[in-house]
């Protein structure tokens, strides 16, 4: 058994990395000074910036990166293990970006990075529209990482649309999967939820998804609504829709509790590739 105590920082991104930087800062001591060992931030946590030149002209290599810099020396300052949800990191031979996910153990070091593997190119009612692969490549790994408590999978906000992914994390012996995001406020109010609820219900893990919240640059704005989610599928914290920090406990014997229940993590089939069982004949069309 490992209990330990986890916090999402809720944040409004704008595109000031310094301001960023300043704010998230705090409230990541205000999640250590509460006693959290695993905190966690949202997807484009240093910066959302509108118009893919600009994004561009504000990213750095991650050697070089101010966002990266300042989680290793917060991680030694507080003792913490951190994930930073998502930096907008230059990468060798591509024009695109990579949308990387890092997880920062006490000492600073870097322990894991994952970049974004599924691309928000979408159209919404209302007019919204988003083209991510524009400014950002898919990544094409799936990561663990080992916490002094348990299996991480490491994920980024679309991700949770696609299923197989956890799955596999799961069956490869995550425990807690994370999901930070930045969710815009109409999927969010539809899906959030029960996006969430189904990947912990589906795998068996904790979920912890820090996310953005309120209007960024442009006019954008995300749904908050940070979420801890237990293997059972149960909400342990919501963090609204305000700024600040929410905590919740993660006690991993409710991993195996959850499995053992319903153990579909070993159900697995082979089957045929789905047919059409009534096609239409020549004569019918």
């Amino acid at each position: 058994m490992a209990i330990f105590k986890t916090a999402c920082v809720q944040v409004t991104a704008t595109n000031d990395m310094a301001q960023n930087l300043a704010e998230t800062s705090d409230l990541i001591r205000r999640a250590r000074d509460a006693g959290a060992d695993f905190i966690n931030t949202p997807e484009a946590v240093v910066m959302i910036e509108r118009g893919r030149q600009n994004i561009l002209d504000k990213a750095a290599p991650e050697h070089e990166h101010p966002g990266v810099a300042a989680f290793a020396d917060l991680a030694r300052e507080t003792g913490a293990w951190l994930l930073a949800g998502s930096f907008a990191v230059k990468v060798e031979n591509d024009d695109r970006l990579a949308n990387r996910s890092m997880l920062f153990d006490p000492t600073g070091a870097v322990i894991a990075r994952y970049d974004k593997i599924h691309m928000f190119d979408i159209d919404l009612p209302g007019g919204e529209s988003y083209r991510e692969s524009r400014v950002y490549r898919p990544g094409d790994a799936a990561v663990l990482a080992r916490l002094p408590w348990a299996m991480l999978g490491l994920t980024v906000c679309y991700d949770m649309r696609f299923p197989y992914l956890y799955r596999q994390l799961a069956q490869a012996g995550a425990e807690v999967l994370t999901v930070p995001s930045a969710f815009t406020k109409p999927t969010g109010r539809a899906h959030w939820h029960v996006l969430l609820r189904s990947r912990a219900i589906e795998t068996g893990c904790y979920v912890i998804a820090a996310a953005q919240t309120g209007e960024h640059v442009g006019g954008r704005k995300t749904y908050g609504h940070s979420l801890v989610v237990s293997p059972w599928g149960e909400v342990l914290s919501d963090g609204g829709e305000d700024k600040g920090v929410s905590f919740a406990e993660i006690d991993t014997d409710a991993v195996a509790e959850a499995r053992g229940r319903i153990p579909a993590l070993q159900h697995d089939r082979a089957y045929a590739d789905p047919v059409v069982a009534n096609p239409l004949t020549a004569a019918a069309e």
